[in-house]
């Protein structure tokens, strides 16, 4: 059955709901504050819609309004048992189920011969050098928000994992530069490269 919301953002708001009741301004600013940028698209419209839509199917509720001095009125919400339910249920699917995201870096390399040796190189080197800088600072992320201010690690655990494959795939960048230097990963332009269409010999 297709779910009524689909927006990654929902699941990261139905997870802060799970640890406490929050009005929307909090949860932007403690989505900020754990770096979950690198896991959902976060914008002001895009998370008042996201809680909108939470409330408008049940899974969200609202617990209170309160009044801060000049501030405007904010309404504070909390997790129905339909939307702990749901939310449930729907981390369970996306940690058993791969599904096809289509990254455009691997569209990318699926045409890589198309550019002449020299070119791939610099431009994989120049790629490789953005991932080392995004490492070094996910690692000071990290440690700052786990160390300097004391968050679980679990509520960090996804940048543990997007670190483990921005690792893995600077390896693989750097193996593969290696392979179009010496020659042993065959380029359209090698005397070594045949390709014969399907049916014909």
């Amino acid at each position: 059955m297709k779910r009524k919301i689909s927006n990654p953002l929902a699941l990261a708001v139905l997870g802060l709901l799970l640890e406490r009741p929050m009005h929307p301004y909090e949860i932007g600013v403690t989505l900020k504050d754990r770096y979950k940028g690198g896991s959902f698209k976060i914008t002001n419209g895009s998370l008042y819609d996201v809680v909108q839509a939470l409330e408008r199917e049940g899974w969200i509720g609202e617990r209170e309004v309160v009044k801060d001095g000049k501030r405007p009125e904010r309404t504070i919400y909390q997790q129905t048992d339909l939307g702990r339910a749901e939310f449930v249920r729907w981390v369970d699917e996306l940690l058993r189920v791969p599904i096809n995201e289509y990254p455009k870096f691997v569209a990318a390399v699926t045409y890589l011969g198309a550019l002449p040796k020299p070119q791939a190189i610099d431009a994989l080197s120049e790629r490789a050098g953005h991932v080392r800088e995004h490492i070094a600072k996910s690692e000071e992320v990290l440690r700052a928000v786990l160390e300097d201010r004391g968050t679980p690690r679990l509520f960090m655990i996804e940048v543990e994992y997007a670190l483990s494959m921005a690792r893995a795939e600077l390896d693989w960048i750097g193996a593969t530069i290696e392979e179009i230097a010496d020659g042993t990963l065959l380029w359209p332009t090698d005397e070594a490269w045949t390709w014969t269409p399907e049916g014909e010999q």
